[in-house]
Parts: structure tokens; sequence; C-alpha cells
């Protein structure tokens, strides 16, 4: 279980903070079953061609601002090699009223857990360009990689973005509505899952 906000929470890790250059928000508390701050992933959430089970983790969250009328669940690796890193999930219009995802809510549209997601929540394409998590899984030689799992309280019901767009649209458009935002970030690297 962690608490943290944009510019706290995992420094003096050595990971790089996607949220450090952000306007700076309040924390709120995030805990798992599947995934802990500053611990590897288990081998569930890597990539099915990484030899995980390309599963999204279980996420509960509480202790969010007053005012908070919808949520955002985001998985970011800023250490992927891309020079933009990675986007593995990206989900807007999550309710206020739903403070957990079970695991596996980040399967594909029509596959079996994606009726797990609340009704509304829009879940945008990833870097695969697939609206679903993907699993981790770094390329050989470049050492650890941090994933970013983040629930942002918006203070509005909903952020109208086009379903197509890419994650960091989202970010761009939901950036101003952000009261708080809760961080767990784990770990993973090459042959991480074996």
């Amino acid at each position: 279980m962690t608490q943290g906000n944009a510019v706290t929470g995992t420094q003096g890790r050595g990971a790089i903070n996607p949220y450090a250059g952000m306007r700076e928000v309040p924390g709120f508390t995030l805990s798992s079953s599947d995934i802990q701050d500053g611990e590897p992933l288990p081998a569930e959430v890597y990539a099915e061609y990484a030899g995980g089970s390309n599963r999204s983790p279980h996420l509960r969250w509480s202790g969010f601002p007053e005012g908070t009328r919808s949520f955002a669940v985001t998985c970011f690796d800023p250490d992927a090699p891309t020079g933009s890193g990675f986007w593995h999930w990206s989900v807007a219009n999550i309710p206020a009223s739903v403070t957990e995802l079970a695991a596996g809510a980040g399967a594909l549209a029509g596959s079996p857990g994606s009726e797990l997601l609340p009704d509304g929540a829009l879940t945008m394409p990833n870097e695969m360009r697939e609206p679903s998590f993907t699993g981790a899984a770094p390329p050989e030689g470049t050492g650890v990689h941090h994933y970013w799992f983040a629930v942002h309280a918006l203070s509005v019901d909903r952020i109208d973005v086009d379903p197509g767009a890419t994650p960091a649209v989202m970010g761009f458009t939901m950036r101003d509505a952000v009261l708080a935002r809760a961080l767990i970030v784990a770990t993973g690297e090459f042959g991480g899952a074996a």
C-alpha cells in the first residue's frame, strides 16, 4: 500500500517520475493484492510473449478528496527505450462510486474479463493500439523498468476524449480536472516472468 502525490511516493529508487513536471496534487491510498510499491511485478502482469498472462492487476483505492466525481486509471513505463516511454493501460470515466478494479479488468473488449470494467468506462488504445491492458515485456539489456500504476481522482463526471486517442491525449484532456493522484510503482525486467 502506498500514498503518494505527483512528485513524491517513489523518490530515491532511481525511477524517472513521469508526473514531476505536472501540477502537484495531493495523494490518496492505492493498494493491490497483486502488486506492491517498489517490488517486482508478478509473472501474470507480464505480456504473454514475455512469459506472463497479460493480466491487469487488482487495484483498490480510498481516501480521495471530497468533490471527486470520477476516476481514471493509467499504467506507464517511462524506462521503455522509445524516447517517449510506453503506455500499458489507460481507462477514463470510471464512476466515483467505483473504488476497486478486479484483476483482469483490463481485458480487450469482448474478451473474458472485459465485463469487469464499470459501465461507461472508456479504455484508450495502449502502445500496441489495443483498447486493453498490455503486460510488461522489457527488452533484454534495458535494466529495471518502473511501472507507474496511477489512479487519478477527477472533478468531472467524465472527460470528453475521442475513444481512439492516445493515453497522452487523455492525460492532456483531464489535466485540469485532476484533484489527487494515488500511485503504486512496481518493477520489471527482461526475463522477470520466468
